[in-house]
């Protein structure tokens, strides 16, 4: 009998030890669970209307604590009126007082369209403890034709639930009429209750039951000139404000506009300047230059200074014409290779013994850094194809002479190089500036058309840097003559009377360098095709020697090819 209880007093034992230890599970979670209990027992706003718009409120808030020691009441202090500002309610004065030993210390802060109001006490609290908000409210009423309404989202915002509100709106005279919405902030349902008292002086609103983040927005209309008091209205910052036209912005951009209309003036009165030369001097120039039986372009200018002069730039094509007019002289020799024999198209550049005291300096120097080797050697001879990538340092130095030489010559009173360097550098960097300042100004201010004007600046001054250099009267006077030279090239005529067929081939040797930099070698090789001293094939040129069953009627295309080869091989950089 004994044993068969044995298994009934084990259940009681264990039905009866489970109650406690779900009491004791029950007991660890009151905490919690007290917390979760948190609400707004109820919510009671006094609106009492005052002059100039300013509306004193009185807030009796009875609040559940669960062991938090603060309260948080949101208001909304701003709303998007149009595009470009804000219609703002301003919540002053915040004072908070408890009867019971609520909380009573507040501080508030505003983020985006909320003013948040922290009420705080010492230590946490429990139960229901009460507390009595005292502050001002401007903004909240606008004239409307007749009459003023009075509109104020006066309860809510809460993160907890509410269950009971009430609104009273004392006027201080006549109510017209009144209207509540309750619900979400952008709601339109009606709230609960709402009527005026007997004296219609006073309007009453009552709303049960609110969710958090729900509100009770009241409508009251006063007759007009109750309060005298004016909407507030604030500028809002967006895209459309930081970039809006006002006096700062206005002034920036007409003075961007004069200093683009000073720079176009510069730019024509130096630019004028030459083409006004250009066009009175062309016409000296328009001819074939000769001076006994020596041929020589206007006053004695070389390729490379041509190519320079003309476009204010030292080219890789006026290096090449250099070479070519090197050959010309006399001081390098030119030959074609066999692509029959070699397999490839390639040439072989050769020194001549001739002195070089009658050089120019980047003339000189082209002419050391062709024949010396890698190692610093000199050397008789080199392969145009050797010169890839081995020679694109000494161009630099080159055409870098090239610039200091047109200075020398008095054509220009500053390297052009260094004058449109200095300008689209400053371009460049009041751009950046420009930039940096128009996005600073756009997130801050009103003012991003000042840096927006910036920008544009800079883009101007880094565009028109590169017409900044200008020639001297001397250089625009020798730049005339050369463009009358181009056309006489152009022309590529020479008439059999004037020169025997020798004399023709020395004279379209001599400027054949000019027609390189003119880009009128084949026009000008026709001149001649038919010299009459063809049956001698390449011996009709002293300083270019081409493959076997060569002749003058082929030279065109050579010349062609070997300018394209060595401006190709001269400017390329060794790969890494």
């Amino acid at each position: 009998m004994l044993g068969r209880l044995r298994p009934v007093v084990a259940s009681v034992a264990v039905a009866a030890f489970i109650p406690l230890t779900a009491g004791a599970a029950s007991a660890a979670d009151v905490p919690d669970a007290a917390a979760a209990a948190e609400r707004v027992i109820k919510d009671e706003v006094t609106l009492k209307v005052g002059p100039r718009g300013v509306t004193h409120a009185r807030e009796t808030i009875v609040y559940e604590f669960g062991g938090t020691r603060e309260l948080k009441r949101t208001f909304v202090t701003r709303t998007h009126d149009s595009v470009t500002r804000d219609r703002v309610y301003k919540v002053e004065n915040v004072k908070a007082t408890s009867p019971d030993g609520g909380p009573t210390t507040v501080s508030t802060s505003s983020s985006g369209t909320r003013t948040t109001v922290k009420v705080a006490a010492p230590a946490k609290l429990t139960g229901r403890k009460t507390v009595v908000l005292d502050y001002d409210v401007s903004g909240i009423t606008t004239p409307l034709g007749g009459a003023e309404e009075l509109r104020w989202t006066a309860l809510g915002g809460w993160k907890v639930p509410l269950d009971a509100a009430r609104v009273t709106v004392d006027g201080g005279t006549m109510i017209r009429n009144i209207n509540c919405f309750a619900g979400p902030l952008e709601g339109s349902i009606g709230c609960t209750q709402f009527f005026t008292d007997h004296t219609r002086t006073r309007g009453e609103f009552r709303q049960d039951q609110m969710l958090p983040d729900e509100y009770v927005t009241v409508v009251v209309g006063l007759p007009a000139g109750t309060t005298k008091a004016q909407p507030i209205y604030e500028r809002r910052h967006t895209v459309a404000t930081a970039f809006s036209v006002n006096g700062i912005t206005g002034s920036a951009l007409a003075g961007l506009l004069l200093l683009l209309l000073g720079g176009v003036i510069a730019v024509y009165l130096l630019r004028g300047r030459d083409a006004r030369v250009v066009a009175q001097k062309a016409a000296e120039g328009d001819h074939a230059p000769l001076a006994g039986s020596e041929f020589e372009p206007p006053d004695g200018v070389r390729p490379g200074q041509i190519g320079t002069l003309i476009d204010e730039q030292a080219d890789v094509i006026d290096v090449t014409a250099t070479i070519v007019d090197l050959a010309v002289r006399g001081y390098l020799l030119i030959d074609e290779e066999d692509r029959e024999v070699t397999g490839r198209l390639d040439w072989e550049l050769q020194r001549l013994e001739r002195p070089v005291d009658d050089l120019l300096a980047y003339e000189r120097l082209l002419l050391d850094s062709l024949f010396t080797a890698p190692d610093g050697n000199p050397r008789p001879a080199v392969k145009l194809s050797a010169l890839g990538g081995t020679f694109a340092n000494n161009l630099a130095k080159v055409r870098s002479a090239m610039y200091d030489d047109v200075v020398a010559q008095g054509w220009f009173a500053r390297r052009p190089d260094t004058v449109r360097s200095r300008w689209t550098i400053t371009g460049f960097v009041l751009t950046g500036l420009g930039v940096l300042g128009t996005i600073a100004l756009a997130l801050f201010t009103d003012l991003a058309l000042v840096g927006l004007a910036v920008i544009i600046a800079g883009a101007a001054l880094a565009y028109g840097g590169q017409y900044m250099p200008a020639k001297t009267a001397r250089g625009a006077t020798v730049l005339a003559h050369t463009i009358g030279f181009r056309a006489f090239l152009e022309r590529g005529e020479i008439a059999e009377s004037d020169l025997a067929a020798r004399q023709r081939i020395a004279l379209f040797s001599r400027f054949l360098p000019y027609a390189v930099v003119f880009d009128l070698v084949p026009k000008w090789a026709k001149t001649v095709e038919n010299a009459g001293e063809r049956a001698k094939g390449a011996d009709n040129l002293y300083w270019y020697e081409g493959p076997a069953e060569w002749d003058l009627s082929k030279f065109a295309e050579s010349m062609r090819t070997f300018t394209l080869t060595t401006s190709g091989s001269i400017s390329q950089s060794r790969g890494l």
